[in-house]
C-alpha cells in the first residue's frame, strides 16, 4: 500500500465515522506534519477523497470535509435495495445452519455493543451482517459495490446510532432478516431487507433539523 493510499484510508473512515466533521478544514500542511509525510501524498489522498464526494477543494478558499448532501440519500437507498433484495433473495435460497451461526454471532455482538452504547463497534457489527449476506449468496463484489453508493448514508446513520433505543431497533430488524433467512422464506426475507433499509430517511430528515451545518 502506498503512503498516499494509507492516508485515504485514514481520512475516509475518520471522516465516515464523524471524527471528521461536516465543513470541517484540512489543511494539506497540517496533515502532512501530523502523518509524518511530505504534502504530496496527502494532497493526491485528499483528491481521492474529493472524487468519492467526501471532501471539497476550492481553490482560493481551501479544503473542507463535505456536508452530507441530503438530496442523495434517496438515491442512494434505492440501489442499496436494489443490490441488497439480490443478496438476501439468494442467501435465503442457500443458508446453511453455518451460515445461520455466522448471523447470529454478528447479531449477539451487536446486542452487547448495544447495551454498552458503543456506536463504533455497533457499527461495525453492522457492516459485518450485511458482508456476510452478500458471502452466503456468493457474491461478496455486491458489497463492494453497496460500500461505494452508501458512503453518504453511512456518515449519516453515525448520527443516529446514539439516538436512544436505535440500536435496538436496528438489532432487530436484522435478527428480522435473520430468521427469515433461516426458514428460506425468501418473501419475507427481502421485506424484512427493505424495510430495514428503507428507514434511515425519515431519520436524516429529523437530523437535518437538530445538525443543519453537516448537511447540504
Amino acid at each position: 500500500m502506498t503512503t498516499a493510499a494509507a492516508i485515504y484510508q485514514q481520512l475516509h473512515a475518520a471522516i465516515i465515522s464523524l471524527e471528521l466533521q461536516p465543513g470541517m478544514p484540512l489543511q494539506e500542511k497540517v496533515l502532512a506534519e501530523e502523518f509524518g509525510v511530505s504534502r504530496t501524498p496527502v494532497r493526491e489522498a485528499l483528491l481521492r477523497l474529493a472524487e468519492a464526494g467526501l471532501v471539497e477543494i476550492f481553490p482560493q478558499s481551501g479544503t473542507f470535509v463535505s456536508r452530507i448532501p441530503l438530496s442523495a440519500i434517496p438515491e442512494a437507498v434505492v440501489i442499496r435495495k436494489s443490490l441488497e433484495r439480490t443478496t438476501v433473495e439468494r442467501a435465503a435460497q442457500v443458508a446453511a445452519a453455518e451460515d445461520i451461526a455466522r448471523l447470529d454471532a454478528i447479531i449477539a455482538r451487536q446486542r452487547a455493543h448495544a447495551s454498552l452504547s458503543d456506536a463504533s463497534l455497533f457499527y461495525a457489527e453492522d457492516e459485518a451482517f450485511h458482508e456476510a449476506i452478500s458471502a452466503i449468496a456468493g457474491y461478496p463484489g455486491i458489497w463492494t459495490l453497496v460500500k461505494t453508493v452508501k458512503l453518504q448514508i453511512d456518515r449519516a446513520r453515525r448520527l443516529t446510532l446514539p439516538v436512544p433505543g436505535r440500536m435496538a431497533t436496528v438489532t432487530e430488524e436484522h435478527t428480522a432478516i435473520r430468521d427469515a433467512i433461516a426458514a428460506h422464506d425468501v418473501k419475507s426475507a427481502c421485506e424484512a431487507m427493505m424495510r430495514h433499509l428503507g428507514a434511515v430517511i425519515p431519520d436524516v430528515t429529523a437530523l437535518r433539523q437538530h445538525h443543519p451545518d453537516y448537511f447540504a
